[in-house]
């Protein structure tokens, strides 16, 4: 192992999943683990098992905490990024109003960097992803939820409090539709993202729309198979996702004015037959034909964990 403490340990506590990352001075993954998201879980019992399995990578590759710049973590939450305290987290509803940077650092001897798991794709695919060499950003994640991380003059866009970008929360039907771990009805997530797809599939069954989907099969795989036997329930729930988003990113474009957006998250997996329809709903809305370039993330699977470690170097 290298003799330095420019060792950086980056997290992706997802809605489904926690993965983690060692990353060397370089830049580079070294080691990695990963486990389900418990979803009952409060803040002292995620960041307990987080501690265990921080403890546990770090022994495992010889490396004490002298050894480390930082540890990194983007979680899905509304996060106070200056106290390093979360607000709410709809994917983990026991996750709200805890100061889970003091938590951590009380048992772990490490700098804590605490943001948006959006915020983390966001930073990771504009500075080694498909952003490089663009001035302004905004990436969208459609997976387990649905948000955005927004970079302007290369630095991300925090807002106010912390959490500028939670797109998926902006409201497509105030007070009407399915109710959001946002505490709200109607939001964009609720109607374009993985989470909801069980909801979604079943709201097309009591409509009567014909379908070979079962309970077991509700969730993006088995929709996507479904969809590309042209199963017609899955084609109406692939088309409602597809304008959800376009209506959504438009919003984002008028808002922001910024002209490249990257697509990121496990829904991108559809393919053209997503993104195809959500691009082909945007320009419908967008009359003022001026250039506006959609891109695929390039970082996959480890962008969140790379996002992470990311917030370690800071601003610079």
């Amino acid at each position: 192992m290298e003799s330095n403490s420019n060792y950086v340990v980056g997290i992706d506590a997802g809605g489904t999943k926690v993965a983690y990352g060692l990353f060397d001075s370089r830049g580079v993954i070294i080691d990695r683990a990963q486990h389900p998201t418990d979803a009952e879980a409060d803040g002292p019992m995620l960041c307990d098992t987080l501690t265990a399995n921080i403890i546990t990578m770090m022994e495992k590759n010889s490396l004490t905490f002298d050894c480390l710049s930082g540890i990194g973590i983007g979680m899905p939450s509304f996060i106070f990024y200056d106290e390093g305290r979360i607000f709410l987290t709809s994917a983990i509803p026991g996750i709200k109003d805890f100061p889970m940077r003091d938590y951590l650092e009380k048992s772990l001897p490490a700098r804590i960097v605490l943001d948006n798991d959006s915020n983390a794709a966001a930073l990771a695919e504009y500075r080694r992803g498909a952003g490089r060499g663009v001035r302004h950003m905004v990436y969208i994640t459609v997976g387990t939820g649905l948000g955005s991380g927004i970079i302007i003059d290369g630095k991300l866009f925090r807002g106010s409090y912390g959490w500028a970008g939670e797109c998926g929360h902006m409201l497509a039907t105030p007070d009407a539709g399915m109710m959001c771990g946002c505490e709200n009805r109607g939001c964009y997530m609720s109607y374009a993202s993985g989470k909801f797809l069980p909801a979604l599939v079943k709201q097309g069954l009591d409509n009567g729309i014909r379908s070979s989907l079962t309970p077991e099969t509700m969730d993006g795989p088995g929709i996507k198979t479904a969809f590309d036997a042209s199963d017609p329930l899955a084609c109406t729930v692939v088309e409602h996702i597809a304008h959800n988003i376009a209506v959504c990113v438009f919003n984002v474009y008028q808002m922001l004015n910024i002209n490249t957006f990257v697509f990121g998250g496990g829904l991108v997996g559809f393919g053209e037959a997503l993104l195809g329809k959500v691009y082909k709903e945007f320009d419908k809305y967008n009359k003022i034909a001026l250039p506006v370039t959609f891109k695929i993330a390039e970082l996959e699977k480890d962008v969140g964990i790379i996002g992470a470690a990311e917030f370690v170097k800071g601003e610079s």
